[in-house]
């Protein structure tokens, strides 16, 4: 078979690899070659085809903050940025808000987290019982003891369109897109040389970067790297309900529920018990879940729920960080040219735009710019030392 060489090859060609491959070939000071290697070029399994597709800046870790505020900067100028021969995609930002509800019990820490969110610059607001059921008369607020609103910046958009777009214009400024399965790679020393493909084809690679989603792990495994990333399945409801919700927001339900208006419904889900949690690779949607959790607790939080009906359904998988669910990010210490972008555990769309920023970074200065993500490299899993999200969702 022929084999290839390139400057920087992505392997996968989903949100994470199509920002990093828009950011590099953006960026004045790379001149080289790259390629990405996607194995289903129709994207109906990825995870940010099947994902929420919503993005928020009520985290607690700074960096999460920042890197989700970067992606809503970037989405406003989203068509003119990624302009191609006239045409301006549209994600079809909604800036609708997220709202995070807190009993007695995680009052603590919605303040905490509220306090770095606003020093960072987000536009949340705190907000009493009594100012959530004026403003939102169809939420039940008996237990709730505070709620925590994103004002602007937070909402949903198109992940499909988003991703497109950025795959768009990565082709427009160089970047080759190749149907493929990585299945093997030439390591010698601290460097990989090339990927090897299902089909046979051998290619050489300057650098490499490992954004495989749930297929990350085995990639790395490859290389003789220990990545603990495992596919979590997460199934997505979407329901129809015969009353109004005005002005509804993205409800974070303290249980861990979430629901979201959707064209003319929601969109709702939750995580299963960690005990029910299995790695797994099927696309099965959790029907049980449905209506034995999710469906009372959103009956009652809202009680118009009561009536709802759920239609179309279906499941993706999460990327997830067993250690601690942020996104691993960067060299391995053991390789000087695999960077890593692995781990998301279900905010891999919306921080796309500032991963694929930062890797272009590294590959082309060796270090970060802009926004300092160094805590979130390779350090603390080989140490054990965790960073702990408090808002996951």
């Amino acid at each position: 078979m022929p084999q290839d060489r390139y400057d920087v090859v992505i392997t996968g060609g989903a949100a994470i690899g199509s920002a990093a491959a828009y950011f590099l070939t953006a960026n004045p000071d790379f001149t080289g070659s790259l390629a990405v290697i996607e194995q289903d070029p129709s994207y109906q399994h990825c995870a940010t085809a099947l994902s929420a597709a919503s993005i928020r800046h009520q985290f607690s870790t700074p960096e999460n903050i920042q890197m989700s505020m970067f992606g809503t900067q970037f989405l406003r100028s989203f068509g003119e940025t990624l302009e191609v021969d006239g045409q301006h995609p549209d994600p079809a930002f909604h800036e609708g808000g997220y709202l995070f509800l807190a009993t007695t019990a995680g009052l603590d820490v919605l303040r905490e987290n509220h306090a770095i969110q606003i020093r960072l610059g987000a536009d949340i607001a705190l907000l009493s019982p009594q100012a959530l059921s004026s403003r939102f008369p169809w939420l039940n607020t008996r237990d709730i003891a505070a709620g925590s609103l994103g004002l602007s910046g937070e909402g949903w958009l198109d992940a499909y369109g988003m991703m497109q777009g950025l795959r768009r214009k990565a082709i427009a400024q160089g970047a080759k897109y190749l149907s493929g399965k990585v299945v093997d790679v030439q390591r010698n020393g601290r460097r990989i040389n090339a990927v090897i493909l299902d089909d046979g084809r051998v290619m050489e690679c300057g650098a490499m970067i490992n954004a495989a989603g749930t297929g990350a792990a085995a990639l790395a495994g490859l290389a003789g790297i220990s990545l603990p990333v495992q596919s979590r399945k997460r199934s997505v409801f979407y329901v129809q309900c015969p009353t109004a919700l005005p002005s509804c927001p993205m409800v974070i339900d303290p249980s861990g529920a979430y629901f979201r208006p959707e064209g003319q419904g929601f969109i709702t889900g939750i995580s299963p018990s960690s005990d029910d949690d299995p790695e797994c690779d099927d696309f099965d949607v959790q029907y049980t879940l449905f209506e034995d959790l999710l469906w009372p607790l959103l009956a009652e939080r809202v009680p118009a729920f009561e009536a709802l009906r759920c239609g179309r359904s279906w499941a993706g998988h999460y990327d997830m960080n067993t250690m601690d669910q942020n996104v691993i990010l960067g060299l391995h210490p053991d390789l000087d040219n695999m960077y890593f972008a692995n781990g998301f555990s279900g905010h891999g769309m919306q921080q796309s735009p500032a991963v694929g920023r930062a890797l272009s970074e590294l590959i082309v200065y060796g270090g970060y710019r802009t926004l300092d993500l160094n805590r979130l490299g390779w350090r603390r899993i080989l140490e054990h030392d965790p960073i702990i999200e408090k808002n996951v969702v």
